[in-house]
């Protein structure tokens, strides 16, 4: 047997904008039977790059060219920024959708866990979708019955267990979904940032569950913005630029290489043409600046004062009432270390102007050296109103936070906090 698990040679996908293709219809007759005898799945390119199309007909492609091996056994973490193509490569290796050009050749059953609402039946129960989707990897009934009480038990939906799951809350259904998907022993596990939908609670759970996954021996790809769970769970990762494959490698040299990327692409756009975020836009943050008694920059020192300016216009223009800022800050695995909120100071803003400059004050910056991004977020009259993701990259230089000239040693804390000793006697 190949100790690979997952090939992917040349894949490419392409996308019609503004008209929907006709979608190539499969029965659930034909994909069972395909699921139960192919234990070696091959998903071919099902249109050339040479396809005229028709007049006027403007095509993007979601991925270029994406080729690497995955190994059985080997967790995989699949890292890029929105849009980049993450979730198209799931898509293909899943069978949802076809590539335009190349192949993927998966050696195994695969699970898969992509947006809410993918693999389930809107009108079966949960106990139904269980079975069936167990049917669909191929297992046997006997074997499902032995995995059925501890599914329902992760899942934590037991009282719900016979109700349509159409009628499951999000975050109801990614339990199951993720329960399913775990636990039903598939040897290739694919995982979407749909467990962003579920608490944090669920959220750690899921983490460890996908541990365990790891340590028993099979494939995992993994899909998420969360670098230090991808340091955590994953030994190899593959960067996605614009759908290409920008690099393999080591996780920590993966994540050190995205880390460089997000700079590079935020320097060359502003703040104002940002388009990757949230929110109903009756507030928009069209710049920030950070500044230091040495003016704008965004290379800080640790235990200097600085201030984060942040220019904003309601659209459209006209007075804002209660208005919520927050600044958090992140360091390159994607960790919060800490956040500035007008809400936690007590600053609140009851009306602004419609447009305008917030600034945040930061004395003694207590960062360790190293590159931290910040996100964007607003709120106005209790709706979330502009929210921007990797909004800034900063770096941090060592600076002489206790006026001594000494610092910590590597490796002990991301950040530094004032202090005193005094002896007293017993």
């Amino acid at each position: 047997m190949t100790d690979i698990a997952i090939r992917v040679e040349h894949l490419s996908k392409r996308y019609r904008i503004g008209r929907q293709e006709q979608p190539a219809y499969r029965t659930l007759r034909e994909t069972l039977a395909e699921a139960l005898l192919a234990p070696v799945r091959r998903v071919r390119g099902a249109l050339n790059s040479s396809h005229p199309g028709r007049p006027g007909d403007n095509y993007i492609w979601a991925l270029r060219d994406v080729s690497f091996e995955v190994r059985r056994g080997e967790v995989v973490g699949i890292i890029g920024r929105n849009g980049a193509g993450k979730t198209t490569l799931l898509k293909i290796l899943s069978r949802i959708t076809e590539p335009t050009e190349g192949y993927a050749e998966i050696y195994g059953r695969v699970g898969s866990l992509l947006e809410v609402g993918t693999g389930f039946h809107p009108e079966l129960t949960g106990r139904e979708n269980i079975y069936l989707s167990g049917a669909i990897l191929g297992m046997k009934k006997a074997e499902i019955d032995r995995k059925f009480d501890e599914i329902v038990a992760f899942a934590e939906i037991e009282q719900f267990l016979d109700t349509p799951v159409k009628r499951y809350s999000s975050g109801m259904y990614v339990r199951l979904a993720f329960a399913v998907a775990a636990h039903l022993e598939p040897e290739i596990l694919l995982v979407d940032e749909v467990l962003a939908v579920g608490d944090a609670a669920f959220q750690r759970k899921c983490l460890g569950k996908m541990g365990d996954v790891a340590r028993e021996g099979r494939t995992v790809l993994f899909v998420s913005h969360n670098m230090a769970a991808l340091s955590r769970l994953c030994r190899y990762g593959v960067v996605l630029e614009n759908g290409r494959s920008a690099f393999n490698g080591n996780i920590d040299d993966a994540i050190g290489y995205y880390g460089s990327s997000i700079e590079d692409s935020n320097q060359l756009r502003p703040l104002r043409d940002r388009n990757d975020r949230d929110g109903d836009g009756s507030l928009r943050f069209t710049n920030v600046v950070f500044r230091t008694s040495r003016g704008a920059t965004n290379t800080l020192f640790t235990g200097e004062d600085i201030a984060i300016l942040v220019d904003y216009e309601a659209t459209p223009p006209r007075p804002l009432r209660y208005v919520s800022v927050s600044i958090p800050f992140y360091n390159y695995l994607g960790q919060p270390i800490f956040m500035c909120w007008t809400r936690l100071a007590g600053q609140d803003f009851e009306q602004l102007p419609p447009r305008g400059r917030i600034v945040a004050e930061i004395p003694k910056l207590p960062l360790r050296e190293g590159k931290y991004h910040i996100n964007l977020w607003c709120e106005v009259n209790g709706g979330l109103a502009d929210w921007v993701k990797e909004a800034a990259i900063v770096n941090v230089c060592e600076g002489d936070f206790f006026g001594t000239g000494a610092t910590p040693p590597l490796g002990h804390g991301l950040v530094m906090v004032e202090h005193r000793f005094t002896y007293e006697d017993l």
